[in-house]
């Protein structure tokens, strides 16, 4: 199997047990939340390229117009996907994530034909529209649009487009993006700790490990996530994607007891149809592949 498949499984099983990780955080603001992610996260990549001695190699290929202009995009989205997941899971919707990542491998699949020319076969269509019929009912069932659901998936899936698009490597790649938000983040954390109202070194010391723990639990995934986007397509991206999901549900659900009526059952159930339809169709098409007609002449 492709190594880059390996990866993304392997990075979205962690990120399926992070809600576990955030409530032992929930009494944390989620914008500080965020800040130490993000100040971690770079500081613990910044030390691998420095010990590894990759300095000077990072600095000739990250810093042209270009490059940090895709990184700061890429930076941006991954830190409002983070912000929403962080405050989501705290105040008791983890169920409500998981529809987001639920329907985030068809978005991806919907960018990929759009902004990468990708073409999906006939059968590929069926589930894009059952999975917009879900969310479609279940914005009839609520009174409202699944917002948070929708905020995770659009954010998330147009981080991994800009991924798809990126010239650096993974390490690289993250280093940067989480670099380039990394003074905001610094500062807000230094202002809030000076005015009494951090978190950090004035609770206990096991929430200051997990403070600092949130950037190798943050990292590790995305270099995961950022080594499969470049290995393997788009599409076979939203394929692996429900792997985190489902655990999250589960997670909700029977750990966290959050309430999962009749109503969000047959949304759910839609969109879980849905993705088991392109499951099973992506399956068949690459066990059974359609020989190309050689072109006259050749």
């Amino acid at each position: 199997m492709n190594k880059g498949i390996w990866y993304g499984i392997a990075a979205y099983a962690m990120w399926g047990f992070f809600p576990i990780y955030w409530k032992l955080l929930h009494e944390i603001p989620a914008i500080q939340l965020l800040g130490h992610r993000i100040v971690w996260s770079f500081l613990l990549l910044a030390a691998f390229i420095l010990l590894t001695k990759q300095a000077g190699d990072f600095r000739s290929v990250a810093f042209n117009r270009r490059t940090l202009g895709i990184y700061t995009i890429a930076g941006v989205l991954l830190s409002a996907n983070w912000l929403i997941y962080v405050w989501s899971v705290n105040a008791g919707f983890i169920v409500e994530t998981s529809l987001g990542y639920f329907i985030n491998p068809l978005l991806s699949v919907l960018f990929g034909v759009i902004f990468l020319r990708e073409r999906l076969r006939p059968a590929q269509w069926v589930p894009v529209i059952i999975a917009a019929i879900g969310v479609t009912y279940l914005t009839v069932a609520y009174g409202r649009p699944p917002w948070i659901a929708l905020s995770l998936a659009v954010t998330f899936g147009l981080y991994g487009l800009v991924k798809k698009l990126s010239p650096l490597g993974s390490v690289y790649g993250l280093t940067l993006e989480t670099g380039i938000v990394f003074p905001i983040a610094l500062l807000y954390l230094i202002v809030v700790q000076a005015g009494g109202a951090g978190e950090f070194l004035r609770d206990s010391f096991t929430i200051d490990l997990l403070l600092i723990g949130a950037g190798v639990v943050t990292t590790i995934p995305l270099l995961m996530f950022a080594s499969a986007a470049k290995q393997i397509p788009l599409n076979m991206i939203g394929v692996l994607q429900y792997f985190a999901p489902t655990i999250q549900f589960l997670i909700g659900v029977f750990i966290y007891k959050e309430p999962f009526d009749h109503t969000r059952l047959i949304g759910f159930g839609i969109v879980w149809l849905a993705l088991i339809i392109f499951w099973v169709e992506n399956f068949i098409a690459h066990r059974n592949p359609v020989e190309p007609i050689p072109e006259l002449g050749k």
